[in-house]
């Protein structure tokens, strides 16, 4: 990209058409377009963040020319995480939860996708501190937790030991919750995030007015058309609530596209994400500001305000770096 060009520009916010600046590989707003220049109809955004991904149930590398920028990858073989964060395939970025912290006989224990090192068995409240402190030492972005129904459960001692160590390191905490009345535990051992909209049951208004804090990913397309409504309403109802949802596909549980998963932003507009709500669930973008010119993307459709404008836009759409979006890309009036 060169020193300065012009395109419909959001960070965040709509700012309109402007004049963009690079400067070491960041991009700066500089200001509104100035008078008399007529910018062509390019627009630039963030690039998407999937919030949650399993890297080692998909071939990862052929992630590094799609619209995503960075991924969670939500439970794996710790090293293995850990070195796709030291080595991401290009343009990439991954943040590692490390393995799944269960109960004996717990969620994913047995599951023939889930490799051994994948899970952590906590029996107690001091086997609990340890795993934080083993997890805070690794450099984990985040502590997962699973409490599935049905299968071995953490008792309420050991997921508040879990849940307050974590914070005490400033390590945030994601929940898998499903089954009835785990997403209910999640939120009050006070949980920062539940790494699926809780999908098998509906919540009471009240428990959603208490999650408020909390930041859900979406992974509505993975589920059967019951599991799927019941996500779609709760996410409704929760972000009538306040509360924030974030775009995760759970890439590699089932068959779908690599890369942008278009029926999860067709979804995540059918539980009412709109307009700049909806980018900035699919991008993470919240408060303006410089951006890496490799985490921006550039199109010839307008800004996209519908989840069927999103999909068309992206696939049309090219990574800022490097490309010929230059400055006299706009026709001068007299």
């Amino acid at each position: 990209m060169p020193e300065h060009a012009v395109a419909d520009y959001w960070d965040g916010r709509r700012h309109g058409p402007s004049l963009i600046r690079a400067d070491q590989g960041r991009v700066v707003r500089v200001g509104p377009v100035p008078a008399g220049v007529l910018p062509r109809p390019v627009t630039v955004l963030p690039g998407l963040v999937d919030h949650h991904v399993h890297l080692g149930l998909v071939d990862h590398t052929g992630l590094a020319d799609s619209p995503l920028v960075e991924v969670h990858d939500l439970g794996w073989d710790p090293r293995q995480a850990l070195a796709w964060r030291r080595n991401p395939p290009r343009g990439l970025e991954v943040n590692v939860a490390g393995p799944f912290h269960t109960a004996p006989g717990g969620y994913p224990l047995g599951r023939p996708w889930a490799p051994d090192a994948a899970v952590r068995v906590v029996d107690s409240a001091a086997a609990a501190a340890r795993a934080v402190a083993e997890a805070v030492a690794a450099g984990y972005d985040l502590l997962k937790i699973a409490l599935h129904a049905g299968m071995g459960l953490l008792s309420d001692e050991v997921l508040a030991e879990l849940v307050t160590s974590s914070h005490a390191a400033g390590l945030p905490v994601g929940v898998h919750a499903g089954g009835e009345g785990q997403a209910a535990r999640a939120i009050e051992a006070g949980a920062d995030l539940l790494v699926h909209a809780p999908w098998t049951e509906r919540l009471t208004d009240d428990l959603l007015v208490s999650a408020r804090a909390m930041t859900w990913c979406s992974t509505l397309a993975i589920h059967d058309a019951a599991g799927r409504a019941c996500a779609i309403d709760n996410v409704r109802r929760f972000r009538e609530a306040g509360g924030r949802v974030v775009y995760g596909t759970d890439a590699g549980n089932g068959p779908a596209p690599l890369g942008v998963n278009p029926a999860e932003i067709r979804l995540l507009g059918e539980a009412g994400l709109h307009g700049d709500d909806l980018l900035a669930a699919l991008t993470g973008a919240t408060e303006p500001g410089p951006a890496s010119d490799t985490r921006l993307l550039v199109s010839p459709h307008p800004l996209p305000a519908t989840a069927e404008q999103v999909v068309a836009w992206l696939a049309d759409c090219r990574r800022l770096a490097g490309t010929p979006l230059e400055e006299n890309d706009v026709d001068q009036r007299p």
